[in-house]
């Protein structure tokens, strides 16, 4: 029996990652795996949807190009050229994880696992051989998987989850979007930009419904000024399928609508992979398929931890590496480890516009009763903005009134995702407004907005 100090199950950006820092405290480490190191993010998720949406980008950039001088004419899309670039761009990351766990000493095991009892993990390789490996500290990295609802299950054809919406053989003339959160809406975002007609339906009021309000209102008014028709306050009710078509049956609002599409994209959330994990032979507690966790990351049986997905949301490629660091931090006896707090996690939808948010939302920071300052700065009035031609959009700041606390940061333009990170900064260092307005911001950047965004919360904006 092989024995080690650390066992890291699922080779995801939770799990690497822990296994990674693990070995770098000096444990004897491994991380098994069933599929593919790098995870769903890696594989399948965080990456390769961004490299189709760098081809949105630039689809987007040619619909223009005459307001940069240029006269673009005959101009063709190649389709499985520009998936067999999201796909080969994965392949080179998954082998620099195996190189970085290589590079680091850490053991892969390829196969499915189970635990068997304190300490212990049985492993079912490929070929159906079995091997038992064994750990003081055991974590569970196993991530999650789309969420099906019944009679919209996906059939790999007509009705698609993440996975077949990346690898599509042919562009469908028409979609639906099932669901309007970070998923559904780059999903929408990166076809509509390719010519289908797009159709999102929202159950809630309003689209990526964890975002500020100001921020889904005006992403919503984009989107639907590209041509997306959105329904919020909407059920899909059936899904009828036909050779080549799918009916769609929807309630919006009191009243039946019917649509036929091409295609449909089922984005409703996702669940953790939590079955065949022996988890309820050894007393690991589940609610709601995610694994129940502590702060640092513990489940209730001694040496037994949960990280990133599995261990419930934000469901975050980030949130999950940190987690893994944070726990093996704690498990190494590390000084200095912080439990990671939640309104510090920035959250990022690579749409066109982009959307990115920190902290409480207007609406979350007065339900806690808190008195605050808003601050607003839209995109039309910054240089580089329009210098870039991408002049729409906006930032909004959020500060505690008495202590001058930056509660949150809302985002929505060009860029957005880049730009966020400022301001996590801002809130893990606990800044005030007075440091950030004392900060020289470069001209000319977008991120200047960041701080006339702060300015205008304390009515001392300069350029709005």
């Amino acid at each position: 029996m092989s024995k080690f100090d650390l066992i890291v199950v699922g080779g995801g950006p939770a799990g690497y990652v822990a296994a990674i820092r693990g070995a770098q405290l000096g444990l004897k480490a491994a991380v098994i795996e069933k599929e593919h190191l790098g995870g769903i993010c890696l594989n399948w998720g965080c990456i390769p949807t961004k490299a189709l949406l760098r081809t949105a980008e630039v689809a987007h950039l040619l619909e223009h190009s005459e307001d940069f001088g240029f006269k673009v004419s005959g101009v063709k899309f190649d389709l499985k050229k520009a998936v067999e670039r999201s796909r080969n761009i994965s392949s080179q990351l998954a082998k620099g994880v195996a190189h970085l766990l290589k590079k680091n000493k850490v053991t892969v095991i390829e196969g499915a696992a189970k635990l068997a009892g304190k300490g212990k993990i049985d492993v079912t390789k490929k070929d159906g051989k079995k091997e038992t490996v064994e750990a003081k500290n055991i974590v569970l990295a196993t991530g999650a998987r789309s969420r099906t609802l019944p009679g919209l299950e996906s059939d790999g054809k007509l009705i698609w989850t993440y996975r077949e919406a990346m690898v599509p053989e042919s562009m469908p003339k028409s979609l639906l979007v099932i669901g309007s959160g970070a998923i559904g809406i780059e999903f929408a975002s990166f076809y509509r930009s390719l010519g289908v007609e797009v159709t999102v339906v929202e159950m809630l009021d309003r689209i990526l419904p964890v975002e500020d309000e100001e921020v889904s209102k005006f992403a919503q008014k984009a989107f639907e000024k590209q041509g997306i028709n959105i329904l919020t306050s909407a059920t899909t009710r059936s899904l009828k399928k036909g050779k080549d078509s799918v009916e769609v049956t929807i309630d919006v609002k009191g009243k039946t609508e019917e649509l036929t599409v091409d295609r449909v994209i089922v984005a409703v959330g996702i669940v953790g992979n939590v079955e065949n994990l022996g988890l309820e032979e050894v007393g690991v507690k589940v609610e709601k398929t995610h694994v129940v966790t502590n702060e640092w990351c513990q489940t209730k049986v001694p040496g037994i931890y949960a990280i990133g997905d599995v261990a419930g949301p934000p469901w975050l490629a980030h949130k999950g590496s940190h987690e893994g660091v944070l726990c093996v931090e704690k498990i190494a006896g590390t000084r200095g480890v912080h439990p990671l707090d939640p309104t510090k996690i920035p959250g990022c939808t690579y749409s066109m516009p982009q959307v990115a948010s920190v902290g409480y939302t207007e609406a979350a920071a007065k339900k806690k009763g808190m008195k605050i300052k808003v601050g607003r700065f839209p995109f039309n009035a910054n240089g580089k903005a329009i210098a870039l031609g991408e002049a729409e959009g906006f930032i909004k700041t959020i500060f505690d009134e008495k202590t001058g606390e930056l509660l949150g940061a809302h985002m929505v333009g060009a860029e957005v995702t880049e730009l966020i990170q400022g301001f996590v900064i801002a809130r893990t260092m606990e800044a005030t407004e007075a440091d950030i307005m004392a900060t020289v911001f470069p001209h000319p950047t977008l991120s200047e907005m960041m701080h006339e965004a702060v300015l205008d919360a304390y009515g001392k904006a300069i350029h709005y």
